[in-house]
């Protein structure tokens, strides 16, 4: 839904809104919301905006300095779904008190980012995520001085077939073949038709949902649209999953890795260039029906791919979904079809319309705005540099890896195994961002500093639970 100002306050009188939130995303991807009644909003709040302390929020201003102003978007307008009254939804972007755009803002970079696409290529870039997530009935966790525990469960989890449950019924799904399975082992179906109706509501076209492989593990697949959009998409769907799980009595993990030795939920990106109609990564005479620009565009990604990964896959629980066996992609490579390839051309839709690659190793924890806008960077560095993926040792290779020799394996290059490599990757490759001022290298020098210093290293100062199996008595 997209108003004028004006119509925007009619449009809260006409429908008998009551409140007005306001949502903002800190730089590592949580939204913070402030309220207001209906009665307070007026045309001075698309002008001048509401002040807030941004010192407040994860990664932005020091409280020497806190005072910003938020303006709402009136293009993110939606009736939000879980308010006892009715509220109107609007997200905000942030500016400093003189009304300029604040740096590290992350809608802002998204912004930058296409700005400087429409400058350098005069074309469209667009992207549809895969949402992966888990639905479990139940997730306790502890961490402190004495002691750190986590415990997760799912009625329909295999590790339940023996459980007292008055009675159990069955219908569990067995270890890692949850995918495509059907009700009433799948107990998620009606809530993900909910959200999916929701999802649709709000203005976000949703191609399908199903369940995944692992057990209580899910996914939802949205179209193709902006750069801008999509990471506001993201960031509503999460939103949206939240609570509708907790209006069902479950709750929703985006962990990129929740169980142990089970299927890790990821988030790939599909995406192309476009001229407006058609894709500009079709060409039915080249590899895979892909075009000279987009192998050029996949050349970008993996160079970068390293670097890429402190974005895309944020957390240092990214990097256990990030191990060999899984369908998640260890090693920086393209392929035509090949579910292990950091780059995967998906073949069952390879048309003029719609032919696109698939960026695979994200997973939600990132911030979308900056994970979608380090994407795009890349691919277009290597669009302007005209990198050849095959030049550059990364295929294609349409054979699983795993059955390769030994020392053909060995050429093929590796993603980072951990978040503190892919920081250190950062800090080596980032000129590609900097590009049209679309990231700045305060916000680089800012993520690197707090998932070093609040991730990294306070995981790597806590004693693991399986040391005590391990060492506890020697």
């Amino acid at each position: 839904m997209v108003l004028t100002n004006e119509e925007v306050l009619k449009f809260v009188k006409t429908q008998s809104i009551e409140m007005v939130d306001f949502k903002v995303v800190d730089l590592f991807g949580r939204w913070h919301h402030v309220t207001i009644p209906a009665s307070q909003l007026s045309n001075s709040t698309f002008t001048d905006g509401i002040g807030i302390d941004a010192s407040s929020y994860p990664g932005y201003k020091k409280v020497a300095a806190g005072d910003m102003k938020i303006i709402p978007d009136n293009t993110t307008l939606i009736i939000d779904p879980f308010h006892d009254l009715k509220t109107l939804s609007m997200v905000c972007d942030i500016f400093e008190p003189d009304g300029t755009p604040y740096l590290r803002y992350p809608r802002n970079v998204a912004k930058k980012a296409e700005q400087y696409m429409a400058s350098t290529q005069k074309r469209v870039a667009l992207f549809s995520p895969e949402l992966e997530f888990y639905v479990f009935d139940e997730i306790r966790y502890t961490s402190g001085i004495n002691q750190a525990s986590y415990y997760l469960d799912s009625t329909e989890a295999f590790w339940n077939t023996g459980r007292q449950e008055n009675p159990n019924l069955g219908y569990k799904f067995p270890s890692q073949e949850g995918y495509h399975g059907i009700p009433p082992a799948d107990s998620t179906f009606n809530l993900r038709s909910k959200l999916t109706k929701l999802i649709e509501e709000s203005g976000v076209p949703v191609k399908y949902h199903h369940h995944e492989v692992g057990a209580a593990q899910v996914e939802i697949e949205v179209l193709h649209d902006t750069l801008l959009r999509t990471a506001d998409a993201v960031m509503l769907m999460k939103y949206l999953v939240k609570n509708i799980a907790y209006q069902s009595g479950k709750v929703a993990t985006f962990m990129p890795k929740p169980l142990y030795q089970q299927a890790g939920s990821g988030m790939h990106f599909h995406q192309y260039l476009s001229d407006g109609k058609f894709s500009l990564f079709y060409d039915k005479n080249g590899y895979a029906g892909m075009s000279q620009l987009a192998l050029n565009y996949i050349g970008g990604l993996l160079k970068h791919g390293p670097a890429l990964l402190a974005f895309t896959n944020p957390s240092t629980n990214s990097y256990k979904r990030l191990i060999p066996g899984y369908e998640a992609p260890v090693n920086l490579f393209y392929a035509a079809a090949n579910r292990t390839a950091a780059v995967r051309i998906p073949m069952y839709d390879v048309n003029k319309q719609r032919a696109r690659i698939e960026f695979r190793p994200p997973d939600a924890t990132c911030n979308p705005y900056l994970a979608l806008s380090a994407l795009l960077m890349a691919g277009l560095n290597g669009i302007e540099n005209q990198i050849d993926p095959t030049a550059e040792g990364f295929g294609p290779f349409d054979i699983d890896i795993a059955e390769m020799p030994e020392h053909q394996r060995a050429s093929i290059k590796a993603l980072p195994s951990s978040l503190e490599g892919a920081l250190g990757a950062l800090r080596d490759d980032h000129d590609f961002l900097l590009k049209g001022e679309v990231f700045t290298e305060d916000l680089i020098d800012a993520w690197i500093e707090y998932k070093l210093n609040k991730e990294v290293n306070s995981l790597q100062a806590r004693p693991h639970p399986y040391e005590f199996e391990l060492y506890s008595d020697i």
